[in-house]
């Protein structure tokens, strides 16, 4: 009898101790910022790529994660995701293109509030949602200037997590227009602050990425300083982080408007200065924002979201 009991303790010790592992080990999946996140999730380790950054963020990449384990630990958490579109004069015909396929990949199963801004809502195309996902119109007005239009995100953002999405959503997606979802979107991508790799720069020496280099300008960078040159189509992050974001860069946008300056990129010099000092929690690969459907790269397994190809001089108000 004595010597059952203790086999009874082992036992229930050892099923003890395995189900406090699990746990913790859920718990870390769920960490965005953990080095152990959901991102080392597999058991394919790349050796092409790197998947961590200095500061120990993950970079997601094909084959980095598992979608199917992190689906359902997400799912526990009733998220909502809001996802912002600017789409002002000609920049409306790429609408239908980019919803449609992002109903078919952009965190399909989760609940995804897009906003939509436009000088043109007559334009906006009827497009079927998903369940849980909906889509709001706002009208903004025209500009004249391409580079306004790129510019004048930020403000908007800004105006749009402070008075609206405090108690509307749990994290928010930056997106361009121009540009269409071929595979899955989904929860690897959430994470505190998150940036894109830029796909013209993904494999290239940091003496040539282009940062703003004038030292008049907010947005200037050093030669010799930067870890990656980060692309403007498409960032975000938590509420607060993402507010902060653009309350800083529009800051320091209008501080470069009154000394007639305008940074080499617009808001993307703008947001790789801020990315430069306040470091990502997450990165994801050019996979999450490639250059062309058609072009090609040994590190690319899939392509998930891409630019599309377009006429620049015959849809931007000026060039």
């Amino acid at each position: 009898p004595c010597l059952s009991r203790c086999y009874s303790l082992f036992f229930f010790f050892f099923c003890l101790l395995t189900f406090i592992h699990f746990f913790f080990y859920c718990f870390k999946l769920q960490t965005a910022d953990n080095r152990k996140s959901h991102h080392q999730v597999s058991n394919v380790i790349r050796t092409d790529v790197a998947s961590v950054t200095s500061w120990l963020a993950p970079i997601i990449w094909e084959e980095t994660f598992d979608a199917t384990l992190i689906d359902f630990i997400y799912k526990q958490q009733n998220l909502t995701i809001a996802t912002t579109v600017f789409a002002l004069g000609k920049y409306t015909r790429f609408l239908k293109e980019f919803l449609e396929s992002a109903e078919q990949h952009y965190f399909v199963g989760f609940r995804v509030n897009y906003y939509l801004f436009t000088d043109l809502p007559e334009e906006v195309p009827e497009v079927k949602m998903g369940e849980n996902h909906s889509l709001t119109v706002r009208k903004v007005p025209s500009m004249n200037r391409w580079q306004d239009i790129s510019m004048g995100r930020m403000e908007i953002l800004e105006k749009l997590i402070e008075n609206e999405l405090a108690s509307e959503a749990d994290y928010i997606f930056c997106l361009d227009v121009d540009t269409k979802f071929y595979s899955r979107w989904g929860v690897e991508s959430l994470g505190r602050l998150v940036g894109v790799i830029h796909p013209w720069f993904f494999d290239a020496p940091r003496d040539q990425f282009t940062y703003e280099r004038r030292p008049e300008s907010k947005a200037y960078i050093p030669a010799g300083e930067g870890d990656y040159y980060f692309t403007g189509a498409a960032f975000g992050g938590s509420l607060e982080d993402v507010h902060h974001l653009t309350k800083t860069c529009r800051a320091e946008m209008k501080i470069d408007i009154a000394n007639s300056i305008e940074a080499i990129w617009h808001e993307e010099s703008h947001l790789n200065k801020y990315f430069l000092y306040n470091k990502p929690s997450k990165l994801l690969s050019p996979e999450y924002l490639w250059r062309d459907i058609n072009a090609g790269a040994a590190q690319i397994k899939v392509v998930r979201f891409s630019h599309v190809a377009k006429n620049n001089a015959e849809v931007r108000p000026n060039v």
